[in-house]
């Protein structure tokens, strides 16, 4: 169903539009001037909008502009009287897909509503397209300069067998890029097997990646192959390489230089052709220093070096980003939540995101989980979201804390000085034990 806005000042034109487009299965808002269309597009998004041009005090020019601002892929038919066709075309100048001149009939409604409505299905759907050939299999999404970047460098390493070395932060995206290189390259129809170093002892890692062979170790009833084995021909994905202990970086040495393995319990080498990516959140740098990661094996990890930005450093991603994790809810909830209100996304960019694109993808879901209508407003959002300057700011609320705040932060500062012996804490207070549990009650400070 779309979802129309019809802005008409003349209150029989503006019902009569309403019964029209209604009776075609729209979905139809009504707003009786420009100063009420703005609050409407800025709590939902409309796939169009028809807007009378002659208006006070906020005419259809702004109604126009509005509409686009807050999303461009949203047509506009403007209506005007005879006397004002040129500001009709002026508009369509601006962006407006066509204009309706009055007195018009119910048939030439109906006919340029639904060219207006098949135009923005077409140019979502080509956007989109345009999106996923731009970012490719690997639906790295981003139009910042640092992820068109890194889609750039992913296509060039992907054509060749170096090893590349992925930092970030957690949450930054690291085994999408990897996965990406190995669904770009010559290795695309072979594994891609990604490995947790961290969640691994050394005993039960290196079985993992090298197999054993029968009767290696109590219970080691058959021979199994292990990752690297299955990989060949494929690729191999090393994530938290900086957590692999010791020994096992210098077994994966060989491998890396040898290009063959040994089984746990075996002596005959077992050649093998894997391309090795690894990803870290560690400074490995630092940890070379401190003796905690081979040097050797460090350069033959990191031949490319991708460094993953974190999602405050490519905050004009973000309304892309919402825009996938919503429609991937849509999809796996079988429902149909619109976007997010203006004030909303506002908070989703002024936050920044110590989790970065997981964190991101965690509060839309959540959001669109928690949401009871289909334009998810500010109160869906955490409330660390909901506690930022920038919403305060708007609602015209003072930072300055409230006395009762300033006096819990201070019993609890006094608490944690007195390691949390009430006693010597109502002392240092200058009140009784009995007036500081009465305050910890009231205020409901935990100990």
């Amino acid at each position: 169903m779309n979802r129309i806005l019809v802005v008409e000042d003349d209150r029989i034109t503006l019902k009569n539009l309403r019964n029209i487009l209604r009776k075609e299965g729209h979905e139809v808002e009504t707003a009786g001037g420009g100063e009420e269309a703005f609050r409407l597009l800025e709590a939902k998004p409309c796939d169009l909008v028809l807007t009378d041009l002659v208006m006070e005090p906020v005419d259809g020019l702004a109604v126009l502009t509005r509409a686009r601002e807050r999303d461009p892929e949203t047509q506009v038919i403007v209506m005007t009287g005879h006397a004002s066709v040129s500001t009709a075309i002026e508009a369509m100048k601006r962006g407006a897909f066509h204009y309706l001149q009055k007195p018009f009939q119910p048939e030439e409604v109906r006919h340029l509503v639904a060219l207006a409505l098949e135009k923005r299905r077409l140019r979502t759907e080509v956007a989109d397209l345009k999106q996923q050939v731009e970012a490719g299999p690997q639906r790295i999404l981003g139009h910042s300069p640092k992820i068109v970047a890194i889609r750039r460098l992913i296509r060039q390493v992907a054509e060749t067998d170096s090893n590349v070395m992925i930092t970030g932060g957690s949450g930054t995206g690291k085994e999408l890029v990897a996965s990406a290189i190995h669904r770009l390259s010559r290795r695309s129809a072979r594994k891609f097997l990604p490995i947790n170093c961290a969640s691994f002892t050394e005993d039960l890692l290196a079985n993992e990646l090298f197999g054993h062979e029968k009767d290696a170790f109590t219970g080691a009833t058959t021979t199994r192959t292990g990752l690297l084995e299955a990989a060949d021909g494929g690729t191999i994905f090393f994530d938290e390489v900086g957590d692999m202990p010791p020994v096992m970086q210098a077994k994966l040495l060989r491998v890396v230089q040898e290009r063959e393995l040994i089984r746990v319990g075996g002596s005959r080498p077992i050649r093998i052709d894997v391309r090795i990516i690894s990803a870290t959140n560690k400074n490995l740098r630092l940890a070379l220093q401190h003796g905690n990661f081979r040097e050797d094996l460090y350069y033959r990890l990191n031949v490319v070096p991708i460094d993953m930005p974190t999602l405050a450093e490519r905050k004009e991603d973000i309304p892309l980003l919402v825009k996938h994790f919503l429609n991937r809810f849509n999809r796996r909830a079988q429902a149909r939540i619109l976007g997010f209100t203006g004030e909303a996304l506002q908070l989703l960019g002024s936050y920044d995101y110590p989790g970065n694109v997981r964190e991101l993808e965690n509060i839309v879901e959540r959001a669109a989980s928690l949401s009871r209508s289909e334009v998810i407003g500010v109160e869906a959002l955490p409330e660390d979201l909901q506690e930022l300057e920038v919403y305060a700011l708007r609602r015209g609320q003072s930072r300055i804390k409230t006395l009762e705040e300033m006096e819990q932060e201070y019993i609890r500062d006094v608490l944690a000085r007195c390691n949390h012996n009430k006693s010597r804490a109502a002392e240092a207070l200058g009140i009784n034990r009995v007036s500081l549990y009465r305050k910890l009650k009231r205020t409901q400070i935990t100990e």
